[in-house]
């Protein structure tokens, strides 16, 4: 503390040479008689009595400008230890932040929000590795240097040479990796919060995977590759509410194997299950991807096809039927082919009873079987029709014509 400031170096002065006019007489009788004692002595005090004081002021000094570095270094590193929580507080909150995500889009928008604030100012990259291919996750920045950049792109050889990588791996598999642009410069501790946080995304995204794989096959038939029933009645009631909101079409195809009994008796049940697993494949082949294909139950499959009319929907499942037809299936030193009946239904104006569509499509699959099999019949809510076009009464009640 200060005793005193700029305005009161004047009358501090003025003081001080009061004083040495007050005093100048007993200070001349003190140097005299100091005079006197150095020359009945042989002494040298003044001198002496200089130099010390020289010498204490100059202590007085380095103490001075040793305090004032010591308290710069203090605030300097209080400064740097409050930086470095507030960084570990960022990337806390994006592990907690990426440990609620368990998909890529809630992985990316957690990456994009909390990002830039581990490395302000830059543009950051965050790009992941599928098969052989590197797919933009997110592009993030903060500031300036965010201005006239691009959007999110792989990292070829030109970023590779400018950008600092930081590599996300999980069991030394590199998942993807986290580009820095390199102006202004990273520290070394934002690069290791960046290294840490590209380690949290590695984790989170190899989770998100093996929790979409586990989905996956708790939802899909180990034979034919496509979905069960239980996971198909939620997606078509999920559908046939979509369809009431925005009116789309909806329609469903319903077909079973012709005969597929007698395969199983003369070639036996891994013959059968050989037969399955190539109209699996065949239905992935021909049908969109976005067509939920489900084996509904032994040999029979349920297709749902969405924003797609009847008319649509019974091109669909002649495609379909003519291509099971034609597919030959090796099996040891024979072969075996199989035909399919396919029952056609659509979804009448906001209708949302799944299991009531299900049933009209499986009433059109037995008139099929009736009709001779291999082939399609459509039904609507009253009738159903042959791919001929002629109207046929839905029977009543269910034969037993596999």
């Amino acid at each position: 503390m200060r005793l005193l400031d700029k305005h009161d170096l004047m009358p501090a002065a003025g003081l001080a040479a009061a004083l040495v006019v007050a005093f100048s007489a007993p200070v001349g009788r003190l140097l005299e008689s100091v005079r006197a004692v150095e020359q009945s002595q042989g002494l040298q005090l003044l001198p002496a009595l200089a130099i010390l004081a020289f010498v204490f002021m100059l202590h007085q000094l380095w103490k001075r400008q040793e305090l004032r570095a010591r308290t710069l270094a203090s605030d300097a590193s209080a400064r740097e230890a409050t930086e470095r929580a507030a960084d570990m507080a960022r990337l806390v909150a994006l592990g907690q932040e990426l440990a609620r995500s368990l998909d890529p889009e809630s992985i990316r928008a957690a990456a994009a929000a909390h990002l830039p604030l581990l490395a302000p100012g830059r543009v950051i990259r965050v790009v992941m590795r599928s098969d052989s291919a590197w797919l933009p996750l997110v592009l993030a920045s903060q500031g300036p240097a965010a201005e006239g950049r691009g959007t999110a792109r792989a990292p070829g050889p030109e970023a590779a040479s400018r950008d600092v990588r930081f590599p996300m791996i999980v069991t030394e598999e590199e998942l993807g990796v986290v580009t820095v642009s390199p102006a202004p410069p990273l520290s070394v501790h934002q690069r290791s919060m960046m290294t840490a946080a590209a380690a949290l995304l590695a984790v989170s995204l190899k989770n998100a995977a093996l929790l979409r794989e586990v989905r996956e096959t708790s939802v899909r038939d180990a034979h034919t590759g496509c979905f069960n029933r239980a996971h198909a009645l939620e997606v078509l009631d999920s559908e046939l509410r979509r369809a009431r909101r925005s009116g789309a079409p909806v329609s469903l195809l319903m077909f079973d194997l012709d005969r597929f009994k007698g395969i199983n008796d003369n070639h036996g049940h891994l013959c059968g299950d050989a037969v399955l697993a190539a109209v699996g494949a065949r239905m992935a082949a021909v049908l969109r991807g976005g067509d939920l294909k489900c084996r509904y139950g032994g040999e029979e499959f349920l297709v749902l096809l969405a924003d797609t009319p009847l008319a649509g929907a019974r091109r669909v499942a002649d495609v379909l039927r003519r291509d099971i037809e034609a597919q030959i299936i090796p099996w040891r030193e024979t072969s075996v082919s199989v035909t399919a009946s396919v029952g056609v239904a659509a979804a009448g104006p906001g209708e949302t009873d799944g299991l009531a569509l299900i049933a009209r499509a499986d009433d059109a699959l037995y008139l099929a079987k009736q009709q001779g099999r291999n082939r399609v019949c459509v039904a609507d809510a009253f009738a159903a029709a042959d791919v001929s076009g002629q109207e046929t009464p839905v029977p009543a009640r269910r034969l037993s014509v596999r």
